[in-house]
């Protein structure tokens, strides 16, 4: 007992003393001797006060031993100190913004576009390491500082971009999967650094891209030009693959998700409902990495991470038979904060073609207009800015809520497109047909056409014609690699002159080749997939394009950098071609695997059971007479006869 009371006044004295504890360091933290700031322990000014809510969506807290001195902190974290933060915030070591671009389309449909941007300060080509992360993800920082990789472009797309109903995309993609990587001039064996980083993506990315290699890779001349700064274009250290057959499901977006600095737990990330972006008419997520300029001058670079991700939900498919969205009915859920770590987080509504609101209304209505200048059109937007509060409203939730007035209006035609089909008969020959439209009126400009095609489509390039109005168009620049038996496809380029108001036909034939037994895939009767042509061009602008780079302007705008206030420049894909080839009869093995089998247990049978049956001689049966007579010899105790 005593043992006991001893044992129970220890524990009240140890709770009495974790008590006292508690109540003197609330007092110290209300007193204001304590305060995080970054992770650092420093006193606050009121200055620093009032901008600490910038401060803690620019940065995530660390924490850091008090003992360690505010300069110190700062060179320890790269950061560069509160008095920069305050009076400079592009001195930032690294930036995060976020965009959502809706855009109601005239058949009914409608087209959003999610821009996820994260710019870091740092420059890997000096081939300087890097052991801290902050927003920027570590798994792609690794993978960029390991293979040496400049530039880094692979997007992930289901379905086909309908350009003739849906206008042309912010980003555009061909269907299946897509990777093109510029490599530093320091790599000395490129093909095997891109095997290497092909496994890699592989894992990243929960994909097939461990399927690329020698027999669809390609190495461009030029086409796929550095998007980011780059002072040389030496095509050696280009590598471009695709994978038409690639399919997009939810374990691509899951990791594709959390290279977010918020995930998909705050912002506009939380829209990214899988059941409903995959039940969709067209769905594309891509990952793209490159050098950036920080000035006008250019003196100093930075590495941005744009996530993109493109959606288009139909009218019909969605089960509502009005004409009528919001954010609830296309993501089944709304919005109630941005990131936290996100400098800018917007929402933009293209009302370019609504200028009265005849054609539809916006619930709730938003007073903030902004005009940019996209592909080559200036457009208007109503913007929703969700780092301010009011946005919410009271409800403390934002659905925009897009309801339709009117059916009537007409879609401006695309004024570049193109289409590729395969015509022939048989399954020993065929001819490729690539058209590309050119909807100009009065202006013709060049493009740049890319043709990638696996060695078992055997091209006759002396059967290559390119013709415009019924006449001959000469190319003005042809690049052609031919393909080598199960190590490399085809490649050729093109330099075309588009007449205005023109479509324009490149027919060339080919010969099916016969595979290996082993080539086929499991299911070779369903064909062969072709990956999509690339056509590269720069189209004539309405307005004046903006070439100053730094320039505050929507994400969705400044993807590929301008040069010339003339034109802009888009990449348009076309279909992926599906070819069948001559394919032997695959039940024939089948077929004789069960005569074989039948005939061998037939006559291997029979031989082996006479060979091993023993034989014994009967006697025949009595007759009755004798058996009687037998039976009255054992009742009289006589040996039968």
């Amino acid at each position: 007992m005593a043992a006991y009371r001893c044992s129970l006044c220890a524990r009240l004295l140890l709770l009495l003393i974790l008590l006292l504890y508690a109540l003197v360091h609330s007092e110290e933290i209300k007193q204001g001797n304590i305060h995080h700031v970054s992770g650092v322990n420093k006193p606050q000014t009121p200055a620093e006060t009032v901008e600490r809510p910038l401060e803690e969506r620019q940065w995530e807290a660390t924490e850091v031993n008090e003992a360690v001195s505010s300069d110190a902190a700062a060179h320890l974290l790269d950061y560069p100190g509160p008095d920069s933060v305050l009076t400079s915030t592009p001195q930032l070591k690294d930036d995060f913004r976020e965009e959502l671009v809706i855009r109601p389309l005239h058949s009914g449909d409608i087209y959003a576009s999610f821009q996820f941007r994260t710019v870091w300060e740092t420059d890997f080509t000096r081939g300087s390491k890097v052991s801290h992360y902050r927003l920027f993800p570590k798994s792609l920082g690794q993978v960029i500082s390991k293979f040496s990789v400049r530039e880094l472009h692979i997007s992930f797309t289901q379905g086909y971009w309908r350009t003739m109903q849906w206008g042309q995309p912010y980003l555009p993609s061909p269907p299946g999967a897509e990777l093109w990587v510029w490599f530093q001039d320091t790599v000395t064996d490129v093909d095997a650094t891109w095997k290497e980083l092909t496994n890699v993506l592989s894992g990243i990315f929960c994909a097939s891209l461990n399927f690329i290699d020698s027999t669809n890779t390609v190495q461009p001349s030029a086409s796929f030009k550095p998007l980011g700064t780059a002072n040389g274009t030496d095509h050696r250290f280009l590598r471009y693959a695709t994978l038409p057959r690639e399919i997009v499901c939810t374990e691509n977006l899951t990791p594709w998700k959390k290279l977010l600095p918020c995930g998909s737990k705050a912002g506009l990330a939380v829209l990214l409902k899988s059941e409903k972006l995959f039940h969709s008419s067209f769905h594309s997520q891509a990952v793209h990495i490159r050098p950036v300029c920080q000035d006008w001058q250019c003196k100093t670079t930075s590495l941005e991470l744009r996530q993109t991700l493109n959606v288009v939900f139909d009218l019909h498919t969605s089960g509502q038979g009005k004409r009528e969205w919001s954010l609830f009915k296309m993501f089944s859920r709304t919005l109630t904060e941005s990131c936290p770590l996100a400098s800018s987080s917007k929402i933009y509504i293209d009302t370019t073609d609504n200028p009265q609101e005849e054609q539809f209304e916006l619930s709730p209505a938003t007073p903030l207009l902004s005009q940019a200048v996209v592909l080559g059109d200036r457009r208007t937007f109503s913007v929703y800015d969700l780092t301010q509060q009011v946005t919410f409203g009271t409800v403390r939730s934002l659905n925009v809520l897009i309801r339709w007035k009117s059916t009537e209006g007409d879609m401006l035609r695309p004024l570049l497109h193109a289409e590729r089909y395969v015509a022939g008969y048989g399954l020993q020959t065929g001819e490729i047909h690539t058209l590309i439209y050119n909807n100009h009126p009065f202006r013709s400009f060049p493009v740049l056409l890319l043709d990638s095609v696996p060695w078992y489509l055997r091209l006759y390039v002396h059967t290559l014609t390119v013709t415009s109005k019924g006449k001959d168009n000469k190319p003005s620049y042809i690049h052609y690699q031919p393909s080598k038996d199960r190590i490399r496809p085809h490649l050729l380029e093109m330099l075309l002159q588009l007449p205005p108001h023109s479509v324009t036909e490149v027919t060339v034939q080919f010969e099916r080749a016969l595979l290996k037994w082993t080539e086929y895939t499991p299911d070779p009767n369903h064909g062969f997939y072709v990956g999509s042509s690339v056509i590269s061009a720069l189209v004539p602008s309405t307005v004046a394009m903006s070439t100053n780079i730094t320039q505050e302007q929507p994400l969705f705008s400044t993807f590929f950098p301008c040069k010339e206030e003339s034109n802009y420049f888009m990449r348009v894909y076309t279909e992926p071609l599906l070819v069948n080839l001559p394919t032997p009869d695959f039940s024939m093995p089948y077929n004789v695997i069960c005569l074989t089998c039948t005939v061998v247990a037939v006559g291997y049978g029979s031989l082996y059971n006479l060979l091993t049956r023993s034989f014994q001689i009967e006697e025949p049966s009595p007759g009755l007479a004798k058996r009687i007579a037998n039976v009255i010899r054992k009742m009289r105790g006589v040996p039968p006869l």
